[in-house]
This record gives structure tokens, C-alpha cells and sequence, in this order.
């Protein structure tokens, strides 16, 4: 059901709007609506032009807070602390960690300069010379780098000779040697000619190197040793400082997050001055029942006057936005709430579809695919991944798997096997009816057809409930599924009744008093309706093109409900061809003759058919809900009740 709204407006001192927030729409669910929108007919309000103050904060305490979650398992300290208490230490502590990574940006700047070093080094340990010397040569040129060991074996066998150049292996590995070759200052453009061509990979030594290779390595890999400790020091430092208040902070934290919020409030308010006062105004929408305790606990508060509308002289949707929907159905049918948002909400004045949804998918989805072993899997699988996944989707399966359990005693059929229960109703491959000028049919798509033209006919009742609730007569009484419609088709669907059974048809002029009337009616529907709501031009276009166009309606019409009771028979369709396909399973399991199945080409062929069909079956049952049921009388136009964040976070 949709839950009944009321408007309320709550009105009282500027520097009152966050104790109002904090104390009273916290805890209700209020949907808050722009105040100046809503009240454009109020003169002399003004938005609030001011920043959130706590946003900057706000950032800074989330950043300490999720440090202090990941440190250690500490809670808030439970105590309410008070807003500038909050941002006090909030910023003392944020400080300590600025300092704390400005000494850290340092020693890490350094620390990244040291493995650079290394990483060059590393594979020159064994040059036992001292670094800075060779760095510093002035008449012999020097290249460290890397050189591929078949191009190292080609470099001593054939050019080590005739070049000028002496290549100091300091380690290897199965790809490259690195080393360090010299060579004469003169020379040196045509020995790098020839280590190019050799592929030697240069590496560039920095002057940042004391002592040999070995020694520069060893205090390097020192050095670095003491910035890690250094940094873990100033982290660890840091971090007992934090969890020491951590459970103050999480409270701060909890504090500016509340105070954020509620600021935010105020771009929602419109505010106004009389005398030397600033009011605020808020406005939104409550349902009935808390809209009443709210109005019950603020009668108290001497400094906030609340105004709540009923709607008993002029209806909220003509004086303020419409008001959104809120469903409110028993928890058994809530997870089917998802097909009506799919399709979208009612809106404030429709009817809410969900137990007829609820009850008449699962009942067609059984009709389609009953079988009392496979419905009781998709029962216990979807309860099961309900309870611990919570999916709504799940709990849909688990419901339809019940009344595919029943369906399956109705027709006798166990995971596909016909005899180990008798039917309580019928075979669906087997069952035939007799009718009247049509001959033998399956009973079970006779059966389908009826059900279909009975809720089509109760879809007719929905769309006029639905029309007068939204004040729209001439919807009620003359469109295809109004008053006319209903006489209409419920005529058809008698004398169709009446025929089959044998029984005697009503009289000529009843049958032209049920059948044509009602079709004229709803082919004159735009001139009664105009009529109807005192309009002077009763056609629009003229009368030559409303004969016209009347005529080509009412076609659509009568075909509209000829097709829609035929795509009932989808129902029977499926109930016949998940019996054969089980047969199909039967017979390749080698049990068409009462033999012995094979217990394996069973399993697999029930778990083919429990997905494959129960995922079309699925669908084919969401098909018929869209497109025969809600076209009928359900707009879902209606826009969701989204209540103020903090409410929705503690309901």
C-alpha cells in the first residue's frame, strides 16, 4: 500500500535551524523539499547564501578517523562532544600529522636518493678502487654498464686487441657482465663507436660515492637501514599519539559529520525577517503517523512552530509538489516491491501493486512450471541464498518454487516422473475438453484463457478505482478499460461462458444493449469526457476526422482484447511443454517404458530444464505483469520518498 503524506512546515529562529536538525528530523523520516520551490507564493524569503563551515574539517577528521579504524578496533568514546570541541581536536591532531609527514617527505626524499645509488652500484661491488678517484680522472675517459655475454665473448676474441681499452669484469649473470671499461681520452669516440655495436648498456654514476664500491655499498645499505628506522619511528610516534584519543576521535569525527549535515540543511531552507529576527522556514513530507508524533513532541518547544497540512480543504497535490510514494507492505511480499520499481512507483493517488503482483506471479509462474521436486529446490535454494544473501530476487524464486510445488501435485509430475504420484487435478499433456464449435482442446489452455479474461476483467476494476481516486471520471467511464470497457468485455467473456456450457444466450436486444453501447461509448470518449468537465468545444479536428479516427480506435480496440486474452494461453503453453520436455529427460534416462533410469542423464536434464526454463518461465511471467496487467490501469509515475540522510541512516 502506499503510505498517506502529510505537508509540514516548520518555522522558528534562525540560530535555532541546527538544534532543530539535530533534534528532531534526525530521528524522524522527512523527506525536506526546497522551501522557496514549494512556497514561491510566499514573498520576502531568501535563500541561505552561507558555506558549510565543517566541509574543510570534515575531510581532515574522516582522514584521522579511518587511520585510527585501520590501527586498532577502537570505538568511540560514547560521550556526545560538543561541535567546537570536535573541530579543536580535530585540527590538534591533523597538525601532528602534517608535522609528522613533513619529516617524513625529508627522510623519505633522501631515503629514495640512497636506493637510487644502490640500484646503480650494486653490480659493481667487485671494483676494488676507489670510486670518487675514478670519477675524477682527468686523461682517461671511464663507461659502467652492462654488456650481453655473447657480445662479450666477440669483444675479447677479436677487438680486445686492436682497440685501446681495458674492460674490468665486476659480476655476471647467464644474460649480461657489468663492468667498467677505460679508455684513453683521444680514443674515446671511437671505443664507444665500438661498445655501441657490441650493445653495452651505459649506466651513469653520481659523485655521491665515498670510499671503493664495496665500502660506498656497505654505508648506503647502512644509511638506508637508518632512514626506514627513522621513518618508522616518526609513524609509530605519530600513531601512539592518535590511538591515545582515538576513541575521541571517532566521536569528533561522528560530531562534524552530524554538524555537516545538519548545516546542509539550510540550502534546503528559505529564511525571512520580521523586525530584528531571522526565521528559518523548512518544509517537507512526513507520513501520517509520524507527521502526528512530531507535531505531538514540538507543541513543547516554545522557540518552533510546525504547521502540518491534512489536506481536508484543498488537496496537497494541487497546492504543492506531488507528494512522493512510500510503500508499506507485509514483509512476505516486500522483496516483490523490486518488479513494481522496475516498472516504476505508483504515484501518491494510484493503487500500489505489489500483493497482486506478489500472489498472481507466483500462481501463473507455478501454472507454468509445476513440479513438486523441482519447485522445492528453487524453494529451498531461493530461501537459502535469501537468508544469507538478502537478495530479493532470491526470496522471489523461493516464493514461486512453492506454488510450483503445488502446481506439481496437481499434475502428478515429481522431477519428471508421471507415477509416482497421482495428480490431484490433471496431466497437462493429457487432459482434453470438448468445446462447442471449436472441438477437443487442452483443458489446461481453456483454464489458462478463463484465468486471463477474469484478471483482464479485474484490471478493469483497478483502472476505475485508480481513475476516480485521481479524479478523473471521464477515465472511469469511458475509456477502453473504464465502466464501458468492463461492461464490454465482461459481456463477451459471459456469452463466451454461456456458449460453451451449453447454456442459452441472452436476448438480441440485451446482447446489442451489452456489446454495441458500450463500444460507442468509449469511441465518443473525448466529447463525453469534454463534456463532462463543462468544456465548449466538445471534438477537436472536426467531425469527419473524429468519425475517422473513431472508427480505426475501435479496431485497435477489439483487437487489443482479442490479442490480450490469446496471450493467456502462454500459461497452458508452458505447462504442456515442461511436461514434454521432462518426457524428452525420461526417455533419454531410459525410463519411457518403466526401466531403470539412469540416475546421471536425470540429474543433468532436471538441471537443464530448472534453469533454462525456469529463467524463460520467469520472464514470461514478468511479460504478462508489464504488458497485460499494469497497461491497464497502472501509470508508476510516481517519484520515491527519499527521507533526510540521517533518518534514513538510523531507520
Amino acid at each position: 500500500m502506499v503510505e498517506k503524506m502529510k505537508f509540514i512546515s516548520i518555522v522558528g529562529p534562525k540560530e535555532e535551524i541546527d538544534r532543530v536538525t539535530s533534534q528532531y528530523l534526525s530521528r524522524y523520516e522527512i523527506q525536506l523539499e526546497n522551501t522557496l520551490s514549494e512556497l514561491k507564493d510566499l514573498k520576502n524569503i531568501t535563500p541561505c547564501a552561507d558555506s558549510n563551515p565543517y566541509r574543510g574539517v570534515l575531510a581532515r577528521a574522516e582522514e584521522l578517523a579511518g587511520r585510527v579504524r585501520e590501527i586498532g578496533n577502537a570505538a568511540p568514546s560514547g560521550k556526545r562532544m560538543e561541535t567546537q570541541a570536535a573541530v579543536a581536536l580535530t585540527e590538534e591532531l591533523y597538525a601532528e600529522l602534517e608535522k609528522c609527514r613533513a619529516q617524513k617527505s625529508g627522510l623519505e626524499a633522501e631515503r629514495k636518493k640512497v636506493v637510487e645509488l644502490l640500484v646503480n652500484i650494486r653490480p659493481f661491488q667487485n671494483l676494488h678502487y676507489d670510486v670518487a678517484s675514478i670519477l675524477h680522472f682527468k686523461h682517461i675517459k671511464f663507461r659502467f654498464g652492462k654488456i650481453p655475454v655473447e657480445s662479450y665473448s666477440k669483444l675479447k676474441e677479436y677487438l680486445m686487441d686492436d682497440i685501446c681499452t681495458i674492460f674490468d669484469e665486476c659480476g655476471r649473470d647467464e644474460n649480461y657482465i657489468w663492468g667498467v671499461y677505460f679508455v684513453p681520452a683521444a680514443e674515446e669516440e671511437k671505443v664507444d663507436a665500438v661498445y655501441a655495436s657490441l650493445h653495452f648498456e651505459r649506466t651513469f654514476i653520481d659523485d655521491d660515492y665515498e670510499g671503493t664500491v664495496e665500502e660506498a655499498f656497505e654505508a648506503l645499505t647502512r644509511r638506508q637501514k637508518e632512514l626506514e628506522e627513522s621513518l618508522a619511528q616518526i609513524e609509530d610516534s605519530f600513531q601512539e599519539k592518535l590511538m591515545a584519543r582515538g576513541g575521541e576521535m571517532l566521536a569528533a569525527a561522528e560530531t562534524i559529520s552530524d554538524s555537516a549535515e545538519y548545516f546542509d540543511v539550510r540550502r534546503l531552507a528559505a529564511f525571512t525577517k520580521a523586525k530584528d529576527t531571522v526565521f528559518f522556514i523548512l518544509c517537507g513530507w512526513m507520513t501520517r503517523e509520524d507527521a502526528e508524533r512530531f507535531e505531538k513532541e514540538i507543541e513543547g518547544d516554545a522557540d518552533v512552530f510546525c504547521m502540518v497540512e491534512d489536506g481536508k480543504n484543498e488537496s496537497l497535490e494541487n497546492r504543492f509538489r506531488k507528494p512522493p510514494t512510500k510503500l508499506k507492505n507485509p514483509r512476505i511480499f516486500k522483496p516483490f516491491e523490486m518488479f513494481i520499481r522496475m516498472y516504476g512507483l505508483p504515484n501518491y493517488q494510484e493503487f500500489d501493486p505489489t500483493i497482486f503482483v506478489a500472489v498472481t506471479y507466483s500462481i501463473i509462474f507455478g501454472a507454468m512450471f509445476g513440479d513438486v521436486g523441482q519447485g522445492l529446490c528453487l524453494f529451498i535454494g531461493g530461501m537459502l541464498l535469501y537468508k544469507f544473501k538478502k537478495l530479493n530476487l532470491a526470496a522471489i524464486v523461493g516464493s514461486c518454487g512453492i506454488f510450483s510445488t503445488i502446481f506439481g501435485f496437481c499434475f502428478g509430475s515429481v522431477f519428471g516422473f508421471e507415477d509416482v504420484i497421482e495428480p490431484l487435478w490433471l496431466r497437462p499433456t493429457e487432459a482434453m475438453t470438448t468445446l462447442p464449435f471449436i472441438g477437443n482442446l487442452n483443458t489446461v489452455f481453456v483454464v489458462a484463457v478463463a484465468l486471463g479474461m477474469g484478471l483482464v476483467i479485474l484490471m478493469m476494476v483497478f483502472h476505475i478505482i485508480n481513475s476516480l481516486r485521481a479524479k478523473q471520471l471521464g477515465e472511469a467511464l469511458f475509456d477502453t478499460n473504464g465502466v464501458a470497457g468492463l461492461v464490454f468485455y465482461g459481456a463477451v467473456a459471459a456469452v463466451v461462458v454461456l456458449y460453451m456450457t451449453g447454456n442459452a444466450l441472452p436476448a438480441g436486444i440485451v446482447l446489442v444493449v451489452m456489446f454495441v453501447v458500450p463500444l460507442l461509448v468509449i469511441a465518443c470518449k473525448e466529447p463525453l469526457t469534454n463534456k463532462l468537465n463543462k468544456k465548449k468545444e466538445l471534438i477537436e479536428g472536426g467531425k469527419g476526422m473524429f468519425v475517422v479516427q473513431a472508427f480505426f480506435e475501435m479496431f485497435e480496440v477489439l483487437l487489443s482484447y482479442f490479442s490480450n486474452t490469446l496471450s493467456f494461453v502462454r500459461i497452458g503453453a508452458f505447462a504442456v511443454s515442461h511436461a514434454a520436455m521432462m518426457q524428452v529427460v525420461m526417455m533419454l534416462a531410459g525410463a519411457e517404458n518403466g526401466g531403470t533410469p539412469n540416475i546421471i542423464v536425470v540429474i543433468i536434464g532436471n538441471l537443464i530444464v530448472l534453469g533454462m526454463e525456469g529463467l524463460i518461465v520467469g520472464i514470461q511471467g514478468l511479460r504478462l505483469q508489464y504488458y497485460e496487467f499494469f497497461s491497464r490501469f497502472y501509470k508508476g509515475d510516481g517519484r520515491e520518498f527519499k527521507p533526510y540522510a540521517k533518518a534514513a541512516k538510523s531507520s
